[in-house]
């Protein structure tokens, strides 16, 4: 594999429309919320569906007090219990009690995020422990695709189509094949703008539930890695006559020009979602209201995330109540001000920018907003030693530098460096060996006026979109 070839793969318009969402909420809600299950097994009586103050409007406010921009809601989980009357089965909200069978939680749920100017986005287990035709190929697919035409069909634009490689036996014994390509298809005729994730070819699990990523998240990883979750044992076969490693979701380095030098297959652009839950489980428990995640882990799961070329998908379970709990409703706002807290801090419009060649008009307040629109910044070819010399007019506390590549041309960016000169000694505060979409760079406080953004080590020409300096208050 070439420097050339990795330099070369750029995502497409909706992955980038994507990635600028950067964070956004996971709603599991269902039988299982009234059962205090995590995974039904299809015989639970929708007779059990009764929330008697469901509020959409209210996990759509307080998602957003939270800095998130979007939701995707599990339409239907592993026990195939519908949340909107689907006329391909009985086992759905037009069986509840709930409005008197005149429910559609879907609706609701779409509704309030065009109301709210929210991302509306959909989970569809393809494993169902309901439906009789589960393990019979060609009918459950056949009946699949029709559930997702209309979950595709009647609630407007859709942003991310969420998909699990759950796969359980149903009667007798039998495996369902999906026909992954056939979903695909549908999709991409009726959302074209909708990335598919996880079992999906547009964004990529960062490979564990716990709100952990890599020290250095690539985006341009090999095409392999869109295969690992919908068919592992496929995935882990080397190929004839190839010198083509193994590469699994959970490893450490994904797309360092040192691993993909040995690397003969496709690379792709696929790009990382980080999803945990704000609690122990997935759907509500009320023995878990003294288990909701602490400020400080959200926050640090945030920077793993969205501070480190990934998206942050954060889970938080609606109660039978069909409310967020007071506890997580907290938590959210909490995390909203520490966002909103952190990004304030950005002092980059205090700061004089030299940039080491081809000089750029650079909008202040487009630069201090980390906006993507600008023109980015591209050193010329013959300077070898690229870099960004931040000064101010006196010495600040810093701890973050905030980069942003220009990804619509690719992940360029191997190794940089920031840098300090402090009584005439120059210090390295700290390195970073990938960038991509986001990148916060931290560095414990120091006491300067300079900064030095050097760039060390790239695959071809370097794009920068965007450049932030966190200072304490």
């Amino acid at each position: 594999m070439t420097l050339q070839k990795m330099a070369n793969v750029t995502p497409s318009s909706r992955q980038i429309q994507w990635q600028q969402l950067e964070f956004y909420g996971f709603i599991h809600f269902g039988l299982n919320t009234f059962t205090d299950k995590e995974w039904g097994d299809g015989t639970d009586s929708p007779a059990l569906f009764q929330p008697k103050n469901l509020d959409v409007r209210q996990w759509v406010r307080s998602m957003k007090a939270a800095g998130m921009k979007g939701a995707i809601l599990t339409a239907k989980h592993h026990d195939g219990f519908c949340l909107w009357p689907s006329q391909y089965t009985d086992y759905s909200v037009a069986a509840a009690p709930y409005q008197d069978g005149q429910g559609d939680i879907v609706r609701e749920f779409s509704e309030a995020c065009q109301a709210e100017s929210f991302k509306f986005g959909i989970y569809l287990s393809p494993w169902d422990r309901n439906h009789p035709t589960y393990g019979q190929g060609k009918a459950y697919n056949t009946y699949f695709l029709n559930q997702l035409e209309e979950l595709l069909t009647q609630y407007g634009d859709v942003f991310e189509v969420w998909f699990d490689g759950a796969c359980g036996e149903g009667e007798n014994g039998q495996v369902q094949t999906y026909d992954w390509e056939a979903y695909y298809q549908l999709i991409r005729r009726l959302q074209p703008q909708a990335v598919i994730s996880v079992c999906g070819p547009d964004v990529r699990w960062v490979g564990n539930e716990g709100g952990h990523s890599r020290a250095n998240e690539w985006s341009v990883v090999p095409k392999s890695l869109q295969d690992n979750e919908k068919i592992a044992a496929d995935s882990q076969q080397e190929a004839d006559g190839s010198t083509m490693k193994l590469f699994d979701s959970a490893d450490e380095d994904l797309g360092s020009r040192e691993r993909l030098f040995s690397y003969d297959g496709e690379l792709v652009w696929y790009p990382a979602e980080l999803n945990v839950s704000i609690r122990p489980g997935w759907f509500y428990h009320s023995t878990e209201d003294e288990e909701v995640r602490s400020l400080d882990n959200l926050w640090s799961i945030y920077k793993q995330s969205v501070g480190n070329n990934c998206t942050f998908l954060l889970n938080i379970p609606p109660n039978p109540d069909g409310l967020f709990a007071d506890p997580d409703v907290q938590r959210l706002e909490n995390l909203g001000r520490q966002i909103n807290e952190f990004y304030k801090r950005n002092i980059i419009d205090q700061a004089k920018i030299e940039w080491s060649s081809e000089a750029v008009s650079v909008d202040m307040e487009e630069l201090r907003q980390l906006s993507l629109d600008g023109q980015p910044w591209r050193p010329s070819p013959e300077d070898e030693t690229p870099n960004i010399q931040l000064t101010f007019a006196e010495k600040q506390a810093l701890h973050t530098v905030i980069l942003r590549e220009y990804i619509p041309a690719g992940q360029q960016i191997e190794h940089i460096e920031i840098r300090t000169v402090i009584d005439g000694q120059e210090y390295i505060l700290a390195e970073a060996r990938s960038i991509g979409y986001q990148k916060f760079i931290e560095f414990p406080t120091v006491q300067t006026d300079n900064l030095t953004i050097a760039i060390k080590q790239y695959r071809s020409t370097i794009a920068i979109s965007a450049v932030g300096i966190i200072a304490d208050k």
